[in-house]
């Protein structure tokens, strides 16, 4: 208890909780296959030097450090270690500045996607990475490169942030990049701590991008009888120029849950819900209604001649209700009882082969299969609901290993973590694994910085 006091002089009274003080919620994420573990103690610090000198006594006494946000992620990677400190950023959530000259916002890790997105309305501006949940933190998707249905027009997280302060393993404090948006001035250390999950630094600052805020929008729903339909529609709607906001599929038995868990009408005719084995959902922004009725327009005319069976204009009121609606699929999925959910990552040229491999999986081995995903960018999202856990870890590493032979990735946007890192070393190249190893030794040469994520 000594060393937990030493602590205590770092981040003052209160700060550093242990036992019954400890409560659930600081023990998992929202991995549907991870086991939740109290740590030693949650250390909440204030700013950066007091993560500094945490991560230093830490490494001094080889004592795992795990970071952790909102607690909103889907890989375990925030789980702490029972022989570890959980660093919380919950004190750390405020928002430094908003630079409209630059079009950046300075945040520290623990602010939300919801606070972030309210101090910026009054400036017409938008952080645009919206992974799903509004309570997610900054912090937290700086660590998982969180990305969402508007990646297809803006991108992931990496490309969104300009530069970070980072504590790395030794207790140093590393900025990385600024207020600018490109330089040639050695390693990018800025992109190779996003997406590294905690294990190369804990970020205790982010200086990210900002866009202006699109206020004309409209969302499309558009049904095709088959799967092959709908895939094939998406190349040509990013290549039309049209720049959706949010390109997404979402088969016709995950519609069907999402709705009836919104109490949702949509206003699809019968006859042609009998027809549909999946839908598109499109949502087109600009700058004034008559530039989104030209774009609505030009895509009914596109997908119509793809083979769409209608296209849907949706109420505002409609339009936004799905989108939310989508936004809580995984809560869908885990209220029906899918026991794992994946988010691979293949060209999006390749997504009609993918989802067939899939359900070549599902029906070898009795297991359903179903989801929804970013069309536009090829991340593909599926629920798996198959009890037994000797054949769903089968079925997971089949479904993850035929995506990754098409030129995908075990992880799109959820990371890997503790729960999907059998997976990775079974299909990753090794002297990548190496390599990784490699870069985290040089920044953690004391291995603190969640040990166990990624890779053992």
């Amino acid at each position: 208890m000594g060393d937990l006091l030493a602590i205590e002089d770092i981040v003052g009274a209160g700060h550093v909780l242990t036992g019954d003080a400890i409560s659930d919620d600081y023990t998992h994420d929202e991995a549907l296959t991870a086991t939740p573990v109290e740590p030693l103690a949650v250390v909440q610090p204030a700013d950066t030097d007091q993560v500094a000198a945490v991560v230093r006594w830490a490494s001094d006494n080889g004592v795992p450090l795990t970071a952790r946000g909102s607690g909103t992620g889907l890989s375990g990677a925030c789980i702490p270690r029972a022989d570890g400190i959980l660093v919380s950023f919950e004190r750390m959530a405020e928002i430094v500045e908003i630079d409209d000259a630059n079009h950046v916002a300075v945040v520290q890790p623990g602010v939300t996607l919801h606070q972030l997105d309210e101090a910026l309305k009054p400036h017409g501006l938008v952080y645009p990475v919206f992974p799903g949940e509004s309570s997610a933190s900054l912090g937290g998707n700086v660590a998982t490169n969180a990305g969402g249905m508007r990646a297809v027009r803006y991108g992931v997280t990496r490309h969104q942030v300009l530069g970070l302060t980072a504590v790395l393993g030794t207790g140093e404090v590393l900025q990385t990049g600024g207020k600018f948006v490109k330089a040639t001035s050695g390693y990018d250390l800025t992109q190779l701590i996003i997406g590294s999950e905690g294990t190369l630094a804990l970020a205790t600052q982010a200086i990210l991008r900002l866009h202006p805020r699109l206020t004309h929008g409209v969302t499309t729903l558009i049904p095709f009888a088959t799967m092959e339909d709908v895939t094939a529609a998406i190349p040509p709607i990013v290549g039309s120029g049209i720049m959706p906001t949010i390109l997404e599929y979402i088969d016709f038995i995950t519609m069907s849950a999402m709705t009836r868990a919104a109490n949702l009408e949509l206003g699809v005719a019968p006859d042609v819900q009998e027809k549909t084995l999946a839908y598109l959902v499109v949502v087109l922004e600009n700058r004034s209604d008559d530039r989104v009725e030209e774009d609505t327009a030009e895509l009914a005319d596109l997908v119509t001649e793809l083979g769409a069976l209608d296209v849907y204009v949706l109420p505002r009121a409609s339009g936004a209700a799905l989108i939310e609606a989508r936004e809580k699929a995984f809560w869908n999925a885990k209220a029906s009882g899918a026991n794992d959910i994946l988010d691979l990552v293949v060209p999006r040229a390749a997504i009609p082969l993918y989802l067939a491999k899939v359900q070549e999986v599902a029906q070898a081995t009795g297991s359903l299969i179903v989801g929804c995903g970013h069309a536009g960018d090829g991340n593909v999202h599926l629920s798996v609901l198959q009890g037994d856990p000797e054949v769903r870890t089968k079925v997971v590493g089949d479904v993850l290993a035929a995506g990754v032979a098409l030129g995908g990735a075990v992880s799109g946007e959820h990371g890997i973590g503790t729960e999907k890192k059998q997976y990775l070393a079974a299909v990753e190249d090794p002297n990548k694994l190496d390599l990784m190893r490699r870069i985290k030794t040089a920044f953690d040469p004391a291995g603190i910085l969640n040990p166990g994520a990624i890779f053992d």
